[in-house]
């Protein structure tokens, strides 16, 4: 089972006491993921589909629990595909159907079809943990979550527009800041913030996930710290061969063109140091010295045999020339 599935079989059992909190919850999933029928007799009946038995059974036990209405639900299998299966349930009797269109504010007082999408002035989402449960609906009626083992993505496909941005709207009065984009003729509200995916976890009541995700972040964030440390050492070990590679290089040019008998006693004595010792660092070359010298006396002297190198070089280029 994938951890998208996992959280949403978790969601489908996280039920809320609250009444008003159940009925937001079910506003989103026929929000997001139902169909409202009208037969020519102007009779109502409510249809949702789903490919998640997690989010037909959640739909089922809330219709149970808040109206007290019996559903029809029917499974079909994907004649290509044997493992897709696609959930239908159903409100057929229009009286039950009117009760929960009136209850999820998907019907007004007049018997007009609509949707109030203001989260000011929608009653549904008025309190924080109705917008809670509002989420939570929608994630299980149209959402996913990726594996977070290998990149952080939380979405909410939205069939319009005006859907996606009230959804965006009732993340934010929890400080999530997510982003819509448009895939296709979709519209999808989506978060990549690890710690913000974290938050709407807790936002939707899923412990179980959040811990689990809060635990393969800091186990990723420990192999990244570990993998910085490693890198950091291997370009400094391969900074420190280099010089000391260029640092020899100089001081044998030196000692084939005209000796290190030639060179100061400072500069003679750390050139047949380093000769000695290529793999050793500044500071043990410096301790090695008679008497010893700190890191800077000795990156100086090299330094300077680097540039008496590099004058010879010249010298002999010249004289090449003439």
């Amino acid at each position: 089972m994938s951890f998208s599935s996992r959280v949403k079989e978790e969601l489908s059992r996280q039920m809320s006491t609250a009444r008003h909190c159940q009925i937001a919850e079910t506003a989103a999933i026929i929000s997001l993921c139902g169909k409202i029928m009208i037969s020519e007799e102007d009779r109502y009946a409510i249809k949702i589909h789903t490919e998640n038995v997690a989010v037909a059974r959640k739909y089922f036990t809330l219709l149970k629990k808040t109206f007290n209405i019996s559903t029809d639900v029917s499974i079909r299998r994907n004649a290509w595909l044997n493992r897709n299966r696609t959930y239908t349930v159903t409100v057929t009797e229009h009286e039950d159907a009117v009760r929960v269109l009136k209850a999820t504010k998907l019907l007004d007082e007049r018997g007009e079809i609509g949707e109030n999408l203001n989260i000011v002035r929608n009653v549904v989402v008025q309190q924080p943990c109705c917008r809670r449960a509002f989420i939570r609906g929608a994630f299980l009626a149209s959402g996913s979550l990726s594996d977070p083992e290998k990149f952080y993505h939380f979405e909410i496909v939205c069939a319009t527009e005006d859907k996606a941005k009230q959804l965006q709207a009732i993340m934010a009065t929890f400080d999530l800041e997510a982003k819509i984009v448009k895939r296709k003729r979709y519209y999808v509200v989506y978060i990549k913030e690890g710690s913000q995916i974290v938050d709407i976890l807790n936002v939707m009541e899923a412990p179980v996930a959040l811990m689990e995700l809060e635990n393969i972040r800091i186990l990723k964030d420990m192999r990244n710290s570990v993998n910085r440390q490693v890198n950091c050492e291997t370009a400094n070990i391969n900074k420190t061969v280099s010089a000391a590679m260029k640092q020899i290089e100089d001081i044998e040019y030196i000692r084939d063109t005209i000796g290190l008998d030639c060179l100061p006693a400072n500069l003679r004595e750390i050139a047949r140091e380093r000769l000695e010792r290529p793999e050793a660092t500044l500071k043990e070359l410096g301790e090695a010295l008679d008497p010893p010298v700190g890191k800077s006396g000795v990156n100086h002297r090299l330094r300077k045999l680097c540039e008496t190198a590099d004058n010879l070089r010249k010298q002999g280029e010249g004289s090449r020339m003439e």
